[in-house]
């Protein structure tokens, strides 16, 4: 039953990344500013998450039924949307992936601080390496930000980190709306300094993409795996993006990734791959939910 439990887990945070993947080549396809970015992917999520947690749940009733719980969820999920924008708009983006991989990191703090969950061996070692996975990948770029960014990358990984531990700790309920709700809330921090009708027929194409199927995907099955594995595993699952991201952006538009990011890579996947088949060996009892 326990290895069931973390394979069905395992299986939805890596499925959550595989559909969240491609976001990173969408973004480079459409042309707006930050915050006209962040409004529309936000507004676009909520609307596909909101939609798709209705028609699982056969009533819109389902969003209600977070609770305070997940309104804890949308603010965290809300806070490090926003605060991975300001990263990347006052810091390298090299920094900012670096800082944000730091997410399972403060998602093992959490366990332990609030719940006395132990941070066991295997997942701090597995957690170190693939933080210097991704340092490898971006070494040629790292330097040059400034204070308020790398902080704000900080707390985008604290936010993120965050986010699993309450969705795993409310196993009695789907989190998928308050995900939605996170992306609505993001979308209007972002509106005073967006300007939506600058987005071209072409940008919305691919904004709709994003919010309407690779967003409500991605981040829908990212919010269901935390009910059957701990969120830090989620959490570190997550950094699995960061190398499936520039693949895409390379199959797409021919941008071949350097030595660094390849061997950063490899580095990412193999702690990723001896930390899951060390879960499914021994893996802490979880309750098993049907992940409506």
């Amino acid at each position: 039953m326990v290895a069931s439990s973390s394979r069905k887990g395992l299986a939805f945070a890596f499925a959550g990344i595989l559909f969240l993947s491609p976001e990173s080549l969408l973004i480079r396809l459409v042309d707006v500013d930050r915050w006209t970015l962040l409004f529309w992917r936000g507004t676009l999520m909520c609307i596909g998450l909101f939609v798709a947690s209705s028609v699982l749940a056969g009533s819109p009733r389902v969003i209600r039924r977070i609770g305070r719980p997940g309104l804890l969820v949308a603010v965290l999920f809300g806070l490090q949307t926003v605060l991975f924008i300001v990263s990347i708009t006052n810091t390298a983006v090299a920094n900012t992936l670096v800082a944000v991989s730091a997410a399972p990191l403060f998602a093992a703090i959490y366990e332990w601080i609030f719940f006395r969950q132990p941070i066991t061996r295997r997942l701090l070692g597995v957690i170190v390496v693939a933080i210097v996975g991704i340092a490898v990948m971006v070494s040629g770029s790292l330097g040059g930000g400034t204070l308020l960014g790398d902080l704000a990358g900080l707390g985008a990984a604290a936010g993120l980190g965050g986010s699993f531990v309450v969705i795993g700790r409310n196993q009695d309920r789907s989190m998928v709306p308050a995900m939605g709700l996170g992306g609505l809330l993001a979308a209007l921090v972002a509106l005073p300094w967006a300007v939506p009708m600058s987005a071209t027929p072409s940008d919305f194409r691919y904004l709709a993409i994003s919010g309407f199927l690779v967003l409500p995907l991605g981040f829908g099955l990212l919010a269901v795996a935390p009910r059957y594995i701990p969120g830090p595993e989620v959490a570190l699952i997550t950094l699995l993006e960061t190398v499936l991201g520039p693949f895409w952006v390379w199959l797409a538009l021919d941008e071949v990734p350097t030595e660094a990011a390849l061997v950063g890579g490899l580095i990412v996947i193999g702690a990723l791959a001896f930390n899951s088949i060390a879960m499914l060996r021994a893996s802490p009892p979880r309750v098993r939910i049907s992940p409506a």
